[in-house]
């Protein structure tokens, strides 16, 4: 399954969660932010006033969120987990002996995984990108952001159960 590198792939329930969360941002959590900054704003002086500076960093961050969220529901693929034929693809779940640790980790968006505990990967991280396409029991490596070269042996590819 090649993905362009805007296309994020949703669950159904990721993309509903999703999409709840940007019209309850967008919508009460802006009024209410905007509610916080105007009472701030009458207690006087703004250059002193630690509401009203904790308020608009509040809306910054709430403001970046709608952005990020906007973007990711617009090129969202959402369907069903792919079902595991063995090869590493967004959506599955893979376990990976990673420079000697076994690990287990979920590779595509953050925002797929919800409450889960389990890690994720992009597709687009170092190692996300390394073992895209590898099958189970193929070997490769990845350069980490500090630059040592990593090892990674695909154990094992499972479907993406949502929990």
């Amino acid at each position: 399954m090649a993905q362009d590198a805007t296309v994020t792939w949703l669950t159904q329930e990721a993309f509903d969660r999703l999409a709840a969360e940007l019209e309850e941002l967008s919508t009460h959590g802006r009024e209410e932010i905007a509610k916080r900054i105007e009472a701030a704003r009458e207690e006087g002086d703004l250059k002193e006033n630690g509401g009203y500076h904790a308020a608009k960093d509040e809306q910054g961050k709430q403001e970046a969120r709608i952005r990020q969220l906007t973007a990711l529901l617009r090129t969202a693929q959402v369907g069903e987990a792919p079902q595991s034929s063995g090869v590493v693809e967004p959506g599955t779940v893979i376990t990976a002996v990673i420079a000697g640790d076994e690990e287990t980790f979920l590779i595509g968006s953050r925002e797929i995984a919800g409450d889960s505990e389990l890690d994720v990967f992009s597709e687009r991280s170092p190692l996300g990108a390394a073992i895209i396409g590898l099958k189970v029991g193929e070997k490769t490596s990845y350069t980490a952001p500090n630059g040592r070269e990593i090892p990674v042996e695909v154990t094992r590819v499972e479907t993406w159960g949502g929990q």
